[in-house]
């Protein structure tokens, strides 16, 4: 007999491809408050704002951090 487990599965929100401060703070192994620096100094990841909340699109995170790169005289 099949069981549905489609219960222990979270729905889909419109927010699952976004991280907040604290959430990309550790996938990135910083400090939230390296983020905020980087946010005032216009130099980080780019954010999208709901309300006063700040997240972080997870695509514009990578692609930031592409653009990150450098190459490295041998």
């Amino acid at each position: 007999m099949k069981t549905d487990d489609s219960s222990s599965v979270a729905p889909a929100t419109l927010l699952d491809d976004y991280a907040t401060t604290d959430q990309l703070a550790i996938e990135l192994k910083v400090t939230p408050l390296t983020l905020i620096r980087w946010r005032q100094q216009r130099r980080g990841p780019p954010i999208t704002r709901v309300g006063r909340r700040v997240l972080y699109r997870r695509t514009a995170v990578k692609a930031w951090l592409v653009a990150q790169e450098t190459r490295v005289a041998a």
